[in-house]
């Protein structure tokens, strides 16, 4: 029987990309503690198609 982990696999999407109406997305697939962080993270990174940092929140 295996037993379940807490860390987990997220994706984080770009919040300014989304808003601008621009074609594409910026995304990051990242790793968290599930019982450290239960709520969605929010992390600045890179966004390649804006060419500047922004914020990547988690999403389902």
């Amino acid at each position: 029987m295996a037993k379940k982990g807490n860390r987990v696999q997220v994706i984080m999407e770009c919040t300014e990309h989304k808003e601008s109406g621009q074609p594409g997305t910026s995304r990051y697939i990242t790793t968290k503690n599930r019982k450290n962080t239960p709520e969605r993270m929010e992390l600045k990174k890179y966004n390649p198609i804006l060419r500047r940092i922004t914020v990547h929140k988690e999403i389902k």
